[in-house]
């Protein structure tokens, strides 16, 4: 069971409260996690990775484990406390200004 942890703006979007939990099939990846994260909440495809090429969108991170996962390939497997669900899975919103 692998903890998916959203910002407000898109929890309040996907009309949950919390942490969201997914079953990911084989070992977890950011692509298959944000697959079954837009499968099971279709309100979220395109506010997380763009519609057309499934990159991350501008100003949103990726984290785990106290660590940026935001460059690392979609393909890279998780941190095994991510897929054992010790550890969330983050999508943060960054911030941007001046």
């Amino acid at each position: 069971m692998i903890r998916v942890v959203l910002p407000a703006h898109l929890r309040t979007l996907a009309q949950v409260e919390g942490e969201v939990k997914l079953e990911i099939q084989g070992q977890a990846t950011q692509r298959l996690v944000l697959d079954a994260l837009e499968a099971r909440y279709p309100m979220l495809r395109g506010t997380i990775r763009d519609h057309t090429t499934h990159q991350r969108r501008a100003f949103l991170r990726f984290y785990a484990c106290g660590e940026d996962l935001s460059q690392d390939s979609p393909d890279a497997p998780l941190p095994e406390a991510v897929e054992a669900g010790a550890e969330p899975f983050l999508v943060v919103g960054a911030m941007a200004g001046g």
